[in-house]
């Protein structure tokens, strides 16, 4: 770090230390000037400190976010990245990891278990590939359990050994993990990297905290430690892994040891694990009051997006992500008084029309579009650690979605306008009074900047005269300081 670099120096420039000016003998006056400028130093001194105390906040601040102590805020340059991969997975998973990969900007490595086949290419704009150290004297003794998660674990003091310069925190992940570096940092930022910092979260199956650890941040999720909390576990990373050969994953590893530092978990919800297979809507329109992080298991839910590969779906995901990165998924409730219809905004993603009206608190639940991660008869593999509904039985009155069609900023790059077209999945008809009708949502908001020294706020939104009956148009904004979201 930059500061160690500074005490390092050497106190005088020469081996030697020199006098420079020879003592001289105080005179009358030489006195008088002395007590006037100690006379001087301890009024200003007392002065300081009892402005210090009357105004604490003026002076220091403990966010990197909000400057004060830190002449820059967090940016991505101050984050690595340490990446689990191998041989056989990176290939596939590659791809994933270079749509949000930034060249030149992200740094970090991606560690494989085996050096890649003499005949592979690495393009400039891939991130660096590591090979993990050898793993074999390291005791592994989870029955039907891959001792990979040992080498995986290590990824962590492997990271932290690259020894990057002027790091602030370090994230770790699968390959199989999407982030969204803008909100990453943003939400990094609320916290004071210089203290002892482990940020992740759960998983969304009850079960499956209940066999790991609920107070354990599920690798896949994505994790960050901060710096000194970084390099301490480092030190003593080994040693303590060492103690725990009965564990099954490398994430159990990581949070036993860092259970022995003390430290326990900060839960941020933009981070996912997404425990769930089949159609993931119904979490992604239901998302928390949080930026989103980032997505895990893509591979195991259906596409996102519906009659488009996985590929597409993220390539049209992102679209979105480029012009309102902090208001992706950011879920607003809207009602219109006229049809009594709920219609509930993933902003970037879907919307749902729900042809009745639902009191807040059930609208903003997510809809079980979704399976548990494991098919059991088990009772709590079934159950879920967020708020749900069950899909109504009949197809016919189960809300109408819209998928984003398009997004682009109006002129001046303040204004935003997103498109959604109707997704027709049944034969369901309607009368005039449905949502049905409708083919098309036009939702206007502005770019989202959000304060995170204030807690996040839901906005409000507007129903728009429409330019014709199968149209329907929108505008979010700032709720006023009173205003209630409710059903009029």
């Amino acid at each position: 770090m930059l500061i160690d670099n500074i005490f390092k120096q050497p106190m005088y420039p020469n081996s030697k230390m020199q006098i420079l000016h020879k003592p001289y003998k105080l005179t009358k006056s030489s006195h008088l000037l002395c007590l006037v400028f100690i006379s001087t130093f301890f009024s200003f001194t007392f002065l300081t400190l009892n402005l210090l105390l009357i105004f604490p906040h003026t002076f220091t601040t403990t966010s990197s976010f909000t400057g004060g102590l830190f002449p820059l805020p967090t940016a991505i340059n101050h984050v690595v990245f340490g990446i689990a991969s191998d041989k056989n997975s990176w290939p596939r998973r590659r791809p994933q990891v270079l749509r949000w990969w930034k060249h030149k900007q992200t740094r970090g490595c991606v560690f494989l278990d085996a050096v890649p086949p003499a005949n592979t290419t690495q393009p400039e704009t891939d991130p660096p590939i590591c090979i993990s150290g050898d793993t074999s004297s390291f005791r592994y003794t989870f029955k039907k359990g891959k001792r990979s998660a040992i080498r995986v674990a290590r990824v962590v003091l492997e990271t932290v050994s690259l020894n990057h310069s002027h790091v602030r925190w370090f994230v770790f992940s699968d390959d199989d993990t999407i982030f969204f570096t803008e909100n990453l940092v943003k939400t990094l930022a609320k916290y004071d990297h210089r203290m002892w910092y482990y940020i992740g979260v759960n998983s969304e199956i009850y079960e499956q905290n209940r066999i790991f650890s609920f107070d354990m941040a599920f690798g896949g999720a994505g994790f960050a430690i901060s710096f000194p909390l970084a390099k301490a576990l480092a030190r003593v990373f080994d040693p303590c892994i060492q103690r725990y050969p009965h564990l099954y994953g490398s994430d159990s590893r990581i949070q036993s040891c860092l259970a022995e530092l003390g430290v326990g978990l900060t839960r941020e919800p933009g981070f996912h694990q997404f425990d769930v297979r089949g159609d993931a809507v119904g979490l992604l329109a239901a998302h928390p009051l949080s930026p989103i992080v980032s997505l895990h298991h893509i591979d195991h839910i259906d596409p996102i997006f519906p009659n488009r590969t996985r590929e597409e779906s993220i390539e049209r995901l992102f679209k979105s992500v480029e012009v309102d990165s902090e208001r992706m998924f950011q879920q607003t409730i809207c009602y219109d008084r006229w049809f009594s219809w709920t219609i509930s905004v993933s902003w970037g993603y879907a919307i749902q029309v729900f042809p009745q009206h639902l009191a807040l608190p059930e609208a903003l639940k997510a809809q079980e579009t979704f399976q548990p991660w494991k098919k059991s008869e088990a009772v709590l593999a079934s159950v879920y650690t967020l708020n749900t509904r069950q899909l109504h039985p009949d197809l016919c009155k189960r809300p109408t979605y819209f998928f984003i069609e398009s997004v682009k900023k109006k002129p001046g790059g303040v204004l935003v306008e997103s498109v959604y077209r109707k997704y027709v999945d049944n034969n369901c008809t309607g009368d005039s009074s449905s949502p049905r009708q409708l083919e098309e949502i036009r939702v206007q908001s502005t770019k989202l900047d959000l304060d995170y020294r204030q807690v996040v706020r839901r906005q409000c939104c507007d129903l728009l005269p429409s330019s014709g009956t199968t149209v329907l148009e929108l505008s979010i904004r700032n709720c006023e300081e009173d205003e209630l979201i409710y059903m009029h």
